[in-house]
């Protein structure tokens, strides 16, 4: 299982708040039951590394879809092979550490 840290960012609104087009990668997210955790600087989504690029490349063409003509989509993944991982585990580690 790998984990993908996304941002997807709409330019040229005019205006500065993008919380409706973070509403639909909610949407998209939970419509289609992949696991992930909204946070206040991206989202966080687990998945095969092949699974995660397809909803990256689906996630980047929602703005497109409602009229939008500048997209910048920020990506990264982490595919560790040699154990299991899931969405929390790397912060409850750290917090494991911390005790």
């Amino acid at each position: 299982m790998a984990l993908m840290e996304i941002s997807v960012i709409p330019l040229g609104l005019g205006q500065v708040s993008v919380g409706d087009y973070i509403a639909l990668v909610e949407e998209y997210l939970r419509k289609n039951h992949i696991p992930h955790q909204l946070t206040d600087m991206g989202t966080t989504v687990s998945g095969s590394a092949a699974e995660l690029l397809k909803v990256a490349q689906d996630l980047h063409e929602l703005p497109f879809a409602k009229g939008v003509k500048r997209v910048i989509t920020h990506i990264a993944i982490d595919d560790r092979r040699d154990k299991e991982v899931g969405l929390g585990d790397k912060a409850r580690s750290v917090e494991a550490r911390l005790k």
